[in-house]
């Protein structure tokens, strides 16, 4: 495992600070897990936006919409 070495504003240190004291984890560990949280929405958003385009041709305009055709 490699360090990164990342600034934050002191308000959002004192957060999660008391976030890890809360959920007994240490920081490295909330970090990481945010992160590949961030990255794999980051990852379905673009699909979404790519695929977007072809859902609306065939009459998918809603998250409604996917609902009914899959349920």
């Amino acid at each position: 495992m490699s360090n990164v070495t990342i600034r934050i504003p002191e308000a959002l240190r004192k957060e999660l600070r008391a976030f890890c004291k809360q959920q007994q984890r240490p920081a490295s560990e909330v970090v990481r897990d945010s992160l590949r949280r961030y990255i794999a929405a980051e990852k379905f958003q673009a699909l979404r936006r790519k695929t977007l385009p072809f859902a609306e041709a065939q009459g998918f305009l809603t998250d409604e919409d996917v609902f009914k055709a899959v349920s």
